[in-house]
């Protein structure tokens, strides 16, 4: 199988690039910084089949989906998985944001899944059908004070997982994502260096404690593979019972 990976040298993307890699999958890791591309990829598993190459992109650009998407074109002619995991987040009140960042939240966090996912379709049609996974969030089912923009590109992304599972169905296209919860990575370790947040945060997780970036790779690998062949549609939370959680 081929995958193409955005986001793919940090976190969750990492974690899911590598994941794949180690199932024997040709993976293109997408990314914006060059130094974090080739590192991913030096780490990637040597496995018979398996490699993963890089590419240097911005995906809340046009140009830089086109990069990603080309290089996909160039490498293999079709594409079986595609990971829309690119996100970012400013931490603000609503009224804090200024014009020219809740764009940019949009354009890296909702923008770049849609456009690389209607670019992608021809090399998806090329592989016979395929599976899209998109990387949301519960913060776009609930209220968990990460900032209105970014909650509501992550409630976009699901109501897109949904659209687009019922659209692409008769083409053979599955289309899933999985909604975690605060995961160990970059994006998030400035709440969790926050002692009283993290307490906060692991009260409402039945679990009690924050996920690691490989247990979310886990979930996405299983919706990308032939395991998850009759599942679309699905919007799976990896959140360690935070959304199944009520009073107590």
């Amino acid at each position: 199988k081929t995958a193409l990976v955005s986001g793919g040298t940090r976190g969750i993307g990492a974690a899911t690039a590598l994941e794949l890699a180690g199932l024997g999958a040709e993976v293109l890791v997408v990314g914006r910084d060059p130094q974090a591309v080739e590192a991913l990829v030096a780490r990637a598993p040597r496995l018979p089949g398996a490699a993963v190459r890089g590419v240097v992109a911005d995906v809340s650009r046009p140009e830089g989906r086109a990069a990603a998407l080309e290089r996909a074109r160039e490498a293999w002619g079709r594409l079986d998985v595609l990971v829309n995991n690119a996100g970012t987040n400013l931490r603000r009140t609503t009224l804090e944001y200024t014009p020219d960042e809740w764009r940019g939240l949009l354009a890296t966090n909702l923008e770049s899944a849609f456009e690389l996912t209607r670019g992608a379709h021809p090399l998806l049609l090329a592989a016979g059908g395929g599976a899209i996974v998109n990387v949301g969030s519960v913060a776009g089912s609930r209220a968990v004070l990460t900032g209105a923009p970014y909650a509501l590109t992550k409630a976009a992304l699901e109501q897109l997982t949904r659209y687009l599972a019922v659209e692409w169905a008769p083409q053979a296209i599955r289309v899933n994502a999985v909604l975690p919860w605060y995961t160990r990575t970059p994006l998030a370790a400035p709440v969790l260096a926050d002692a009283a947040r993290l307490e906060r945060i692991l009260a409402r997780t039945p679990l009690g404690r924050v996920a690691e970036p490989e247990e979310v790779a886990r979930a996405i690998a299983f919706l990308a593979l032939p395991a998850a062949s009759f599942v679309t549609g699905a919007c799976l939370p990896v959140d360690g019972g935070f959304l199944a959680q009520g009073l107590v």
